[in-house]
């Protein structure tokens, strides 16, 4: 294993040394560090959509899910992994006439970009077996709303009713409101301002008004109200007076346009809108969904994005608190959603997703080439900057203004001058990563990304990525339709062999009601089936699991003959309140008869044994358990759900042992480094006295050559032994320098296994 393939870290590239090259040392990304929100900032040609890439990889790798904007369609290269490397993976997605201009012809360029993927990836310590690794780690899915490239998103799912476990305080009811409502009027062209728009004060009230009676409003309903409110007060002033009929007409005329417009269709199918289904599928593996919106106008994408963003809001406050990574939110060229003056839709829930997402453990990444357009107020609660090639002077002094004021905020002290210089001298590829968790900013080149990255994918190609994706979703769906149940009781028919148009008479004591008509068949006559209709509330209890959980069952049979003492197997459950029994049929109609059986009122009490008895069979409160951490599922909760939070458990608990044992193991390494420190300064001193010692018997020798020549024969005998105890000297030096640069080598082994050991 690589020695950066760690628990917890993000392998980037690797550091640039003082020579300005990229050197050996691996540039390692504390996972956790996100939460705290990065931006990645850069020219055309900086590297900047590689970093990225490599940086959702390595998020894939690590287990922690994603949600992606991604405005200009690069993002899709994510799906673009080829373990195996070969020219036949690479050749349906090169560039043609890219190989065409290079004089190649399509195969002959698929086999140049399989090489250089593999000797890329060889170069930076990454194969196939990454790849692998990566593509079984999560599910990558692309999603195109209001197109059907890729898998499409029913948008609208957010005019339904907050589910009731959902306890949303007043605060986050009306954001969520908020959010719907801006959304809607910026598809329609209306400025949302919460204050002076009356369009958004009244479609605000209508949806506060019935998510807290507990009712969905779709788009048909919301416009049906919109002309017929169901209060005659806004504040102080009579509805009327707000907002004349005529002119809420004409407003449902505008929401009644975009209902019927073909190009409108698309936004309302799909699966739903659902933020916890986006980051993970059904069984608790993590995803990175790509949201692919490049097919979209700007007003289109205005109306999306802003929708998503306070989506992501209302699910983040729906989280517990955690110090961990639990999920990223990345969007692709920024530009446009997060403007320093204006205020677009988009802003507010940006805003607070950078000032709140922290606590809950979603990292925020933004990326732009443009950053005299991002509001750098706001991106003061960014910890990581990710710093690339800048086109102009005026990109570089808006970049080192905004650290300024991020520094400020975090007390971490910033050299201008050395930034300055730093951004001016950066390559291709190579980045400044100001990370207000380090010492200080460090510059890397970035490693080779595994996906590959061909640019920008067209419709036709998110279509053939996605293929077989859309089919599995269809055939679910046809399997789901094909499981709904059955004919109600009451419908509307132009026939009925056995029906009779008189009302059934029942023994006293047997309690009789009506279930209102379905409205199919069109207009025909009523034709009222019996069916036995069964009530329960089951307490399912487990004081070791501490599970206590009460649900209400109801379950209809519908007698086409004698039921039997147990009708309760092939009964449809139900779900409707009292109020929906009518004590009285609707209206003339037709009734068929009444099997024998159930005008006995001793059946009733056979039949109520009987569905206790097939309550307990077949209604059994079935959880997932997890060992190691120890947790059990909530009676609500699904597997997916269950999945991600046992994932979110341990990924706190991996983050925890590895604070502990780096603090378990920062004594030794100081102690180690500390020796290794002193070795080097004795090396030094050895080598230093060798050097003289060797100055010194070198004038000794010539000295006593000199005098030998001149016939000092006395001075010559002196000097002569001077110069040999000098070369004695010389041999003890050479071996002190030897035994300091043994006693190094093995202190610095001993670092290294100490870095295995941890």
């Amino acid at each position: 294993m690589e020695s950066w393939e760690k628990l917890g870290v993000f392998y980037l590239g690797r550091e640039i040394d003082e020579t300005g090259e990229t050197g050996p040392t691996p540039l390692l990304y504390e996972s956790k560090d996100l939460t705290t929100h990065a931006v990645a900032l850069g020219m055309t040609g900086s590297g900047k959509t590689g970093l990225c890439l490599s940086l959702l990889e390595e998020a894939a790798l690590d287990k922690i899910p994603g949600i992606l904007i991604d405005p200009k369609g690069d993002l899709g290269n994510l799906m673009l992994t080829f373990p195996e490397l070969r020219a036949s993976d690479f050749r349906p997605w090169i560039d043609e006439s890219e190989a065409m201009r290079k004089g190649l012809s399509p195969d002959e360029y698929a086999k140049k970009i399989s090489t250089m993927w593999r000797n890329g990836l060889a170069s930076w310590g990454e194969d196939g077996d990454r790849i692998r690794r990566l593509r079984e780690s999560a599910d990558v899915s692309i999603y195109t709303p209001g197109g059907s490239a890729g898998l499409q998103l029913r948008v609208l799912k957010s005019f339904e009713a907050p589910p009731p476990g959902a306890n949303l305080t007043d605060e986050a009811l009306r954001e969520r409101v908020d959010g719907s409502v801006t959304s809607l009027l910026v598809l329609l062209g209306i400025d949302p301002d919460p204050v002076q728009s009356r369009e958004y004060i009244l479609m605000s009230n209508l949806l506060e008004r019935a998510w807290r009676e507990g009712r969905n409003l779709d788009l048909a309903g919301l416009i049906r109200e919109v002309q017929q409110p169901p209060f005659d007060r806004v504040g102080i002033l009579d509805l009327e007076s707000f907002f004349p009929e005529k002119e809420r007409f004409a407003l449902a005329m505008r929401l009644n346009a975009v209902l019927a417009s073909p190009g409108f269709a698309p936004w309302m199918e799909g699966e739903p809108l659902d933020v916890d289904a986006l980051l993970r599928t059904p069984a608790g593996k993590p995803r990175l969904s790509i949201l692919s919106i490049a097919h979209l106008d700007e007003k289109e994408r205005m109306f999306f994005v802003t929708l998503l963003l306070h989506e992501m809001v209302s699910w983040m406050r729906r989280q517990g608190g955690t110090t961990s990574l639990r999920a990223i939110l990345y969007m692709d060229e920024v530009f446009g959603y997060f403007p320093p003056s204006a205020e677009p839709p988009s802003k507010r829930p940006m805003l607070t997703l950078l000032k709140q997402a922290r606590a809950y453990g979603l990292g925020v990444v933004l990326s732009t080439q443009n950053p005299v357009d991002l509001d750098y107020k706001g991106l003061s609660n960014t910890g990581t900057w990710f710093l690339g090639r800048l086109q102009t002077e005026r990109d570089k002094k808006r970049v080192l203004d905004g650290l300024e004021t991020v520094s400020a905020t975090s007390g971490m002290s910033v050299d201008r001058g050395d930034l300055e210089k730093r951004l001016s001298g950066l390559k291709s590829r190579e980045f400044l990563m100001h990370n207000v968790h380090d010492g200080a900013p460090v510059q890397f080149g970035t490693r080779w990304a595994m996906s590959y990255l061909r640019g920008p994918l067209t419709s036709a190609q998110i279509s053939t990525l996605m293929k077989e994706r859309k089919a599995a979703v269809a055939a679910g769906n046809a399997a789901a339709a094909a499981g709904s149940p059955g004919a109600a009781p009451v419908t509307r028919t132009g026939a009925s062999a056995t029906a009779v148009a008189s009302r059934p008479v029942l023994p006293p004591g047997i309690e009789e009601a009506f279930l209102p008509s379905d409205g199919s068949g069109g207009d025909g006559p009523l034709i009222y089936r019996p069916a036995l209709l069964a009530v329960a509330s089951l307490h399912h209890a487990n004081s070791p699991l501490a599970v206590e959980q009460w649900s209400e069952h109801a379950r209809l049979a519908v007698m086409d003959g004698d039921p039997g003492a147990n009708p309760w197997p092939g009964a449809q459950a139900v779900a409707f309140a009292a109020a929906d029994l009518l004590p009285e049929p609707e209206g003339d109609g037709a009734y068929e008869p009444v099997p024998a059986g159930a005008l006995k009122k001793t059946a009733y009490t056979t039949w109520k044994k009987s569905f206790a008895s097939y309550l307990y069979r077949e209604c059994a409160l079935t959880l997932f358990r997890s060992r190691d951490p120890k947790a059990v599922a909530r009676p609500d909760e699904s597997e997916g759900a269950f999945r991600a939070r046992v994932a979110q458990q341990l990924q706190e608990k991996k983050d925890l042992t590895l604070e502990k044992l780096r603090a378990r193991y920062a004594t030794k390494f100081e102690r180690l480094q500390e020796r290794i420190r002193r070795d080097e300064q004795r090396v030094g001193k050895e080598k230093e006295q060798q050097k003289q010692q060797k100055f010194q018997t070198a004038v000794s020798v010539g000295a006593t050559v000199l005098g030998a020549l001149f016939g000092r024969k006395a001075s010559t005998v002196g000097r002569a032994s001077t110069a040999l105890r000098g070369a004695g000297r010389i041999s003890r030096e050479a071996g002190d320098v030897q035994r300091a640069m043994e006693t190094l080598e093995t202190n610095r082994a001993k670092l290294a296994e100490l870095e295995i050991a941890l």
